[in-house]
């Protein structure tokens, strides 16, 4: 059970002592702060590899997109992000294994040529804001035995090693990660073999989803927002052909979601333009309150200057970016979108995923049902359950 949350920008007291310990390590000494540019990162994240690690499987422009992010990213991180001590270990750690992944999936596509091209069934993408009822619909779906979903181990380590330990290491992760933050599970409900969103791939090519939650960053989040995102997708999309090799489940479709995907789904689409979309829709104000309540939480424990007005106003502009570029993008689709709204999948799941299958052009079996009711047992039994009330409170103090 995790503790009271008495303050959006709350932290942990584990999480005041390790910064504490982490700060007083550095300033006596005993290890050097970690400076957070490229030229100290590249080296110890490629430690092991080879150069043809960095390269295979990816065109010039894809390896010159990564170069580039990290370089902007860095200064980012270090002229505005305001880190305190645990906030630079984490941004440290972060970057080393986004480059470590990086040469690992290269060395895989040198090692087995093509395998990042595998023919994959058309995928189902689930498209929203964050805190729209996106898991709840992913989950759903992926629960159906003819489709496949990604389990948060195999996000966080795409390439399966030749004595296949990544359940363990990502259960220790996330015991650490609950450790820092108790109230993790109340923002979104992890489990190491649950299905969970493809985050990781796109923070392993330097999307900011993941990074713009965590860490002041607006330079690079402006930078990014600006460019093509190309590249990350065309990294994204090697990464799932690799997975669905390695887990043999190529023949059935991908339920695929993160809430990144709304503010890039044309690049996503142009990757997998047979794919099938399914929007879910929120009311702004509720979607507003949930995500600012999530930002502040893995904010706060990161920097000392997190400001809760800051947080709500780039929130309500990404919101907005995120609408106009998920409308900009389905007029140019011309494959099937099932729109699905949140309170109306709330109050009747069933009634909601039959239309959505129909819409969709899949068919709504037994067995699909039947695994979608236990899927739902589990998340009645889930902890999210717990941070409606506290985002309402929060927004109504």
């Amino acid at each position: 059970m995790a503790p009271p949350r008495p303050h959006p920008l709350a932290r942990s007291d584990f999480a005041a002592r390790a910064d504490r310990l982490i700060a007083a390590i550095w300033r006596k000494g005993l290890q050097p702060c970690p400076p957070l540019t490229p030229e100290t990162l590249w080296p110890l994240g490629a430690r092991g590899f080879d150069r043809a690690d960095e390269v295979a499987g990816r065109s010039p422009e894809d390896i010159d997109d990564f170069r580039e992010r990290l370089a902007l990213l860095c200064q980012s991180l270090r002229e505005e992000a305001q880190l305190n001590a645990l906030g630079h270990a984490f941004a440290y750690g972060q970057l080393k294994a986004a480059i470590r992944i990086r040469h690992q999936l290269g060395r895989l596509w040198r090692q087995r040529p093509g395998i990042q091209d595998t023919p994959i069934a058309p995928p189902i993408i689930v498209v929203g804001q964050m805190r729209a009822g996106t898991t709840r619909m992913h989950r759903l779906l992926a629960a159906d035995p003819a489709h496949a979903g990604t389990p948060f181990y195999r996000s966080l380590e795409p390439v399966m090693p030749g004595l296949d330990w990544r359940k363990a290491k990502v259960w220790f992760t996330l015991a650490c990660a609950r450790r820092v933050n108790p109230w993790i599970d109340t923002l979104h409900p992890f489990g190491t073999t649950q299905v969970d969103e493809e985050l990781p791939w796109l923070g392993y090519a330097l999307n900011p989803c993941a990074l713009e939650v965590q860490y002041r960053i607006p330079g690079y989040v402006a930078a990014s927002e600006a460019r093509d995102a190309g590249a990350i997708y065309r990294e994204f999309a090697r990464i799932l052909r690799s997975d669905a090799a390695q887990a043999g489940d190529a023949a059935r479709p991908r339920v695929l979601k993160c809430p990144q995907f709304a503010e890039d789904l044309a690049p996503l689409l142009a990757q997998f333009p047979d794919a099938r979309v399914v929007l879910t829709q929120r009311e702004r104000p509720a979607v507003l309150a949930s995500s600012v309540s999530l930002v502040a939480c893995q904010m706060a424990c990161q920097t000392d200057h997190a400001d809760l007005p800051a947080i709500t106003r780039e929130w309500e502009r990404k919101l907005a970016l995120r609408d106009a570029r998920v409308d900009q993008a389905l007029a140019a689709f011309g494959g099937p979108v099932a729109r699905v709204g949140f309170d109306a999948l709330g109050a009747d799941w069933e009634s909601e995923l039959e239309w959505v299958y129909a819409t969709l052009g899949l068919q709504f079996t037994p067995a699909a049902r039947a695994a979608m009711q236990a899927e739902m047992g589990r998340a009645e039994r889930s902890p999210h359950h717990r941070h409606g009330p506290i985002y309402q409170e929060f927004a109504q103090a």
